[in-house]
């Protein structure tokens, strides 16, 4: 049965095969969208009526369902299906200030109009315009209501190449928080394994100092994976957290250059598993590419870490629909 889709004077059928996003686009209607993938949320909607599919609420917090809101990209409804005008409720932010941190990485830091309920590791949409993009949080409200995000800048990305260049005191909207990768207390003695790619670091660092300010006693490493020793940031901060206090270890691999004993060369698949041949009874965060998540994901389990205790966090940019459930990020 083909759907039905109304939304304010919007009335129309949408085509064999066609999503509610692709209908409303075609009619006309202004929905921001990223990964058309159901991953970022960005093209989220609220069903006044009707039912959007039973995959189009995948991923939202049970709440959200509850209240109807469901992702436009994910949804093919059978039948009528009615949806409220605007878009989900967004808050007011400034940027801070824009700093590099790494070659194509800046440090965003943002001044929300009013506290933003989060835990480290969790992401926010940031909203500029039509453009609506999702990045992980690497700040701690235990720091005060600023939030810290990590963005790498990508040669074709708006959003990214617009963050890089913002001035102090521009105006964004963010919506959020999302996600499920963040620290849960409860076994403080618990070993941490965490592992990312790139700005995948943005999480994983305030993970572990979440994980460290709640007091957490078993041991934490982090490993973070690059292409190359030039594309490592934040390695002092990660260096003189090995010097304090707990047990922390911090390993960076890259795919090419020389080892040293601070630097692991080769595959960031097989070096984590080299490093760390049996993981039973480990929580594990992996964060970054797809690709490697996903691999990294079934390797841990097959280590010995039960799925309930390996959280993962797949992006990508905008550009580059996955195949996966991911998130677009960046671009």
């Amino acid at each position: 049965m083909t759907g039905r889709i109304r939304r304010g004077n919007l009335d129309l059928v949408l085509e064999p095969g066609e999503t509610a996003l692709e209908g409303l686009l075609r009619g006309g209607a202004a929905v921001p969208s990223s990964c058309r993938a159901g991953a970022c949320q960005a093209c989220m909607l609220r069903a006044v009526s009707g039912d959007p599919g039973p995959l189009a609420q995948q991923g939202l917090a049970p709440a959200l369902r509850e209240q109807g809101w469901f992702l436009s990209c994910m949804s093919r409804p059978t039948g009528e299906l009615v949806i409220e005008e605007g878009p989900p409720p967004a808050i007011g932010a400034s940027i801070a200030a824009v700093t590099e941190i790494g070659p194509a990485i800046v440090r965003v830091r943002l001044e929300p109009d009013e506290d933003l309920s989060y835990r480290p590791g969790q992401y926010v949409q940031l909203i500029q315009g039509d453009q609506v993009r999702a990045y992980s949080l690497a700040s701690s409200p235990a720091e005060g209501r600023a939030l810290e995000l990590h963005v790498r800048v990508h040669r074709q990305g708006r959003m990214s190449r617009w963050l890089a260049a913002a001035e102090p005191g521009t105006r964004v909207g963010l919506r959020g928080p999302a996600g499920a990768c963040f620290y849960t207390e409860g076994r403080p003695e618990q070993p941490l394994l965490l592992v990312g790619t790139g700005t995948g670091l943005a999480p994983l660092r305030g993970i572990v100092h979440d994980a460290r300010r709640r007091g957490h006693t078993g041991p934490i490493a982090l490993i973070h994976g690059a292409r190359d020793a030039a594309g490592f940031y934040l390695v002092d901060e990660l260096k003189g957290m090995v010097d304090g206090p707990g047990n922390f270890r911090y390993v960076r691999c890259a795919m090419s250059g020389e080892p040293s004993e601070e630097l692991e060369i080769g595959d960031l698949t097989q070096v984590t598993l080299r490093l760390f041949p049996s993981l039973k009874g480990w929580r594990v965060f992996l964060c970054g590419s797809p690709d490697r998540v996903n691999a990294l994901k079934k390797q841990c389990f097959l280590r010995g870490a039960g799925l309930k205790d390996i959280s993962a966090d797949a992006f990508l940019t905008a550009e580059m629909p996955p195949p996966v459930r991911a998130r677009a990020r960046g671009a």
